[in-house]
């Protein structure tokens, strides 16, 4: 007779019997925890550092960008004050050209056809430096201001009050808010 034996096998414990439960977990003693080995442990040591140095790096790339920010925003602030400057430069050659033409329209004969033509092309020219950012400087009736007047003479005035403009000898002129040329003029004493 054949007696049926049963060799000495462990069946797999079911999950949720209190068996499976104290089974220990593989790569884990009795003696440690979950989440307390030393491999686990370096492993967030290395994720802090890498997180640390990537917040660094951040930082470097944030300041890198706003310097060269600041550096683009400066050389084009460079740009347009050397523009502004070469504009002035020829603009204030073209100056006494217009002096001369006022001064001649100041004191045209009235019954000459081409006179009107000579107006014409001294709005256009006016017109032109105009577009550039000329402004005249308005200083008849204002009070003197050594930023924008150069007074040449001062003279006692009933009509006037003491350091007002009594009249512009020659017109000053700003580009954009520069005073290309102070208005010269004179001042009540």
């Amino acid at each position: 007779m054949i007696k049926n034996k049963k060799l000495h096998q462990t069946e797999p414990k079911a999950e949720g019997t209190p068996e499976a439960a104290a089974a220990p977990v593989a790569g884990h003693g009795p003696e440690e925890a979950p989440g307390t080995s030393p491999a686990l442990a370096e492993l967030e040591k290395q994720l802090a550092e890498a997180e640390s140095q990537a917040a660094e790096y951040k930082d470097g790339w944030q300041r890198s960008a706003a310097d060269f920010q600041n550096y683009r925003r400066r050389v084009e602030a460079e740009k347009a004050e050397t523009y502004q400057n070469a504009a002035g430069s020829i603009i204030k050659r073209y100056l006494p050209i217009l002096d001369d033409m006022e001064r001649a329209l100041a004191a045209r004969p009235a019954d000459l056809a081409w006179v009107d033509g000579i107006e014409l092309i001294y709005r256009k020219l006016q017109f032109i430096l105009e577009s550039e950012g000329l402004k005249r400087i308005e200083a008849e009736g204002q009070m003197f201001d050594p930023n924008f007047h150069e007074a040449i003479l001062q003279e006692p005035s009933e009509d006037h009050e003491s350091g007002q403009i009594i009249a512009v000898v020659q017109n000053g002129y700003l580009l954009g808010e520069r005073v290309i040329r102070p208005a010269l003029v004179r001042v009540a004493q």
